[in-house]
């Protein structure tokens, strides 16, 4: 094994590095007075004595190191350790069932004529973490304090089905059907924990790397909202989330440590499965991830329990009096931790122990099998259960428990701790033998031999004592888990009063579609029975789109309130912190708002209690950034309002590249939980959040789970108010015919959304005024909603061969609609052109396509040509193809509108700022 090298001094406690000991012999005389204090009076006297002694060192002004890293040994002292509540030896038989179960679940789906895949590895290694959180704390849905939020880890899920299994709640048939949805439909299991593929198992995604832990820490808080704002009572129910030590790398992982710190979220356990190695090798090969995270958490304000070693290395570290074991365990790496459980017991003892005579001498006693069975923390029934009792005990910051286990553990040496075992799928017979002998499965070597990729599951009889015993923890700790119940709870939705201001228009005043979808939500807020579900979720820009009106009476929610003198408290829109705040300000932070928006969204399982999030964000930070959360949320069947501010490529053209979204929109297309609309006038606005209302907290029978994306914008304009005889289904389904030619000419028809659509109704005025044309202006509330209907008409065709051939509605509400189409928006072509085969005329597209810049609103128009001059000699274009105008008119009109001219862009408002 490699030797600890002075660059490895980050992963050691270090002290007394750099300081010079004057004498020795007064030094020992106070270590030797310390470990009689040890001694008489137990660990916990212990530390109180030496933190007096700090904090005395500091009132005297002697500098002292903050200790943000310990010693590679456990937490909890052997002494402080809890009395094991619990038959340690069945429970020990049924995880041993488990754990068979899981594992032939993988084997089974690697027949030759199947080979899915699977995972054996990753729930073999965690087990004892999770049944001793199964026996012991996770509380189901029916306990008085109401169910624990659990993230499991998601390469783990073999094993939570293999619970479920001896549960009765999954059949053979079921765990068959793992990792073949389809195919096996009725009878299937998914690959990992994907709530939209089995709603009434699973609560929570977690197999997208990162976006659990950021989850579980926004979720710790949204219960801990719901209990100030006097919603629910959650001051019982705890958030556990299980993750990888490799995992921990994504930045979404740590990302968000304050805040948990920063809202003493002691309701939340983070539990990290320290087994050393990431996906291809070790997560920390020269260095410690268990050291790193330790004093990465600890810095961070959590409290921080290591549980490294099982209760067979107490005796050797209460022998030890030289401090060399210790020692040893604070210099090995993990790499050399990784090789020692693929190697064996007389490996350890040479290389371990061996690199000192005096714990070389503390094993001599001991045959290479008892030191080869010497357990890591994380396989010891007690080293957990006292880790996670103390955590629930800790209050007044968050836990997180850095477990070492084995990856693989128990699989024989083929497996454990392998660079290779997460890819590692098969087991071979002698693989399988083995691990039966290991785990003391009462299944004969001829039945494995029948058939390798048929192996028995087992599951003992419904009266045995294991199966007693099972089920009876479950019922005392309140059913099982995880479990969702997948109700559709009836709420009050606000009446028609609450539209009627965004639908009577602005009359002479200009706003923006932000502040009318912001004064909209003002009004539902006030809404009687409904107001108090809204959750607006903002990250730092709530004085971009003039939410800073809510301050004064939605407050900001903050638990530990307001203990400072605001410096605008004079003002009418004050910062105003509470405990009872409504708005969750997530700080510069998106991918925090996403997880803000999945918790709230996803109440109304987790707590039963509908709520509705309104997640606004500068668009271009939106789908972006964050695309991966929002595809996990709509894993989760989250519900709610997206809101992109600031939206479009040209409409905040002063700020600059990375500030003008030009394709949000398409990259949300691509979620199929997202329903994005482009909305141009308030009256829209109401319609579309009206509608959404309905979907995702209605009672009618159709599909909840969704998310209402909207595209809002920063140029003020007039809305106008709701016309006579609106067509609110082309509203909702995507287009309208907003105006209507009022000349005869050659006709030519104009589709826009948001910010376009007077740009179209100028290019009307142009076409009719100075050639004569005649042009319909339509606004297109959802280019994705007509593509997503074009689509399914054509796929209900395909299905019946003909038979059924439904028409797609942009072609329906397009019907006898004559003349060229040019469609038009504030985003690039790739979002309006898939409408194109359904649309029966002849089509073109103008879009603001390529990189964004700094300018003025009309230049930025100009340039990328989709302003309302461009509009207007784009549909010259096309009728002079057909013959319906002189083939001249439009090189007329191109040079009469200086298209070739960016400054004689004209079309849009000054500005362009946030």
């Amino acid at each position: 094994m490699a030797p600890s090298s002075a660059n490895d001094h980050h992963v050691l406690s270090a002290l007394t590095n750099g300081l010079k000991d004057i004498d020795p012999e007064e030094t020992g005389e106070w270590i030797e007075s310390f470990d009689e204090l040890v001694e008489k009076h137990g660990t916990e006297r212990a530390q109180f004595i030496v933190r007096s002694l700090l904090q005395r060192a500091g009132d005297q002004s002697i500098e002292v190191p903050m200790v943000t890293t310990t010693d590679y040994v456990n937490t909890i002292p052997v002494d402080q350790e809890p009395e094991f509540p619990g038959d340690e030896q069945i429970e020990r038989r049924y995880r041993a069932f488990m754990r068979w179960n899981a594992a032939m679940m993988v084997q089974r789906a690697q027949k030759p004529h199947i080979g899915v895949g699977g995972h054996i590895s990753s729930y073999a290694g965690q087990s004892t973490m999770y049944e001793i959180g199964y026996n012991h704390f996770f509380r189901g849905r029916n306990h008085p304090g109401g169910g624990d939020q659990i993230f499991f880890q998601g390469h783990s899920s073999p094993g939570n089905y293999a619970r479920a299994f001896l549960e009765g709640r999954l059949t053979e048939e079921d765990l068959d059907g793992f990792r073949q949805e389809k195919t096996k439909e009725g009878h299937a299991l998914p690959s990992y924990p994907h709530p939209r593929n089995m709603p009434e198992f699973w609560q929570f995604p977690t197999v997208s790397m990162g976006i659990g832990p950021l989850n579980a820490i926004h979720q710790a808080q949204f219960n801990k909202y719901l209990h100030n704002r006097g919603i629910k009572d959650t001051s019982e129910q705890h958030v556990w989330a299980f993750l990888g030590d490799g995992e921990m790398d994504e930045p979404e992982s740590r990302g968000a440590l304050q805040l948990a710190a920063n809202d003493k979220l002691d309701n939340l356990t983070f539990v990290v499965n320290c087994n050393l190695q990431r996906l291809d090798g070790p997560v920390r090969g020269n260095g410690k991830i268990v050291q790193e995270l330790e004093a990465f958490f600890r810095g961070a304000g959590w409290n921080v329990i290591k549980v490294l070693w099982g209760r067979e290395w107490d005796t050797l570290l209460q022998k030890d009096k030289s401090g060399e074991l210790v020692r040893i365990m604070n210099e090995a790496l993990d790499g050399d931790y990784q090789t020692y459980k693929a190697e064996s017991g007389g490996f350890i003892r040479e290389h371990f122990f061996g690199r000192s005579p005096e714990t070389k001498e503390l094993v001599a006693d001991m045959t290479d099998d008892e030191i080869w069975a010497m357990k890591r923390g994380g396989h010891d029934y007690h080293k957990v259960y006292a880790a996670y009792k103390r955590a629930m005990e800790t209050k007044g910051k968050p836990t997180v428990i850095l477990a070492q286990t084995v990856k693989g553990y128990g699989l024989g040496p083929s497996f454990e701790g392998r660079n290779a075992t997460h890819q590692m799928k098969k087991l071979t017979m002698d693989d399988l033998k083995a691990f039966r002998d290991h785990l003391r499965i009462p299944i004969s070597d001829e039945e494995l031999e029948k058939d390798l990729y048929n192996p028995p599951y087992y599951r003992p009889a419904e009266d045995s004592e294991e199966m007693k015993y099972l089920m009876a923890r479950r019922e005392e700790l309140g059913g099982f888990v995880p479990g969702r119940l997948n109700e559709q709870k009836e709420i009050t939705l606000p009446g028609e009063k609450a539209y009627k201001g965004a639908k009577k228009g602005t009359g002479k005043q200009m706003a923006a579609t932000t502040m009318a979808f912001v004064r909209l939500l003002k009004d539902l807020m006030r809404e009687k029975d409904f107001g108090d579900r809204i959750v607006p979720i903002i990250p730092d820009e709530a004085r971009t789109f003039g939410m800073d009106s809510y301050f004064p009476t939605a407050k900001i929610y903050n638990p530990n309130g307001q203990n400072y003198t605001a410096v605008d408290r004079e003002l009418m829109l004050a910062y105003k912190e509470s405990p009872e705040g409504k708005i969750l300000h997530v700080g510069i932070n998106e991918a925090g708002g996403v997880a803000a928006m999945t918790a709230v969204g996803s109440s109304y399982d987790t707590h039963g209690v509908p709520m509705v999030p309104v997640y606004i964000f500068y668009s271009m930070f939106g789908f972006q950034r964050t695309g991966d959360a929002f595809w996990a949320a709509g894993d989760q069947l989250t519900r709610g309002f997206i809101i992109g501010g600031t939206a479009g490529r040209t409409t905040l053209t002063g700020e600059g590249l990375q500030h003008m979204d030009g394709h949000s929109p398409i990259l949300a297309s691509t979620n199929p939980s997202v329903i994005h609309y482009d909305p141009a006038y308030g009256y829209e606005i109401a319609y579309i959040v009206e509608r959404g209302l309905e979907q995702m907290y209605g009672t009618k029978d159709e599909d909840h789970n969704v998310m209402y994306y909207l595209t809002v914008y920063n140029e003020p304009i007039v809305h106008p108010a709701e016309p006579e005889n609106l067509d609110v289904d082309g509203v909702i389904g995507g287009i309208y015919r907003l105006k209507e030619a009022e000349n005869d000419g050659p006709r030519t028809q104009l589709l826009a959304s948001g910010v376009a659509v007077p740009w179209a109704l100028e290019a009307q005025e142009l076409l009719a005024k100075d050639w004569g044309v005649s042009a319909d202006v339509w606004s297109v509330t959802s280019w994705t909603k007509l593509r997503r209907d074009g689509m399914e008409a054509e796929r209900t065709s395909f299905r019946t061969s003909g038979k059924e051939n439904p028409v797609p509605f942009v072609t329906k509400q397009l019907e006898g609609a004559t003349g060229p189409v040019v469609a038009v928006s504030d985003f690039a072509s790739d979002l309006m052109d898939p409408i194109r085969q359904y649309v029966p005329n002849e089509f073109a597209t103008l879009g603001a396509d390529g990189w964004g810049f700094s300018d003025t609103r009309a230049g930025a128009r100009r340039f990328f040509h989709i302003d309302a001059h461009s509009i207007a000699v784009r549909a010259l274009q096309m009728l002079a193809k057909r013959g319906e105008i002189s083939a001249d008119i439009p090189a007329k009109a191109y040079e009469k509108y200086q298209l070739d001219s960016i400054q004689a862009g004209s079309s849009g408002n000054a500005g362009g700022d946030a």
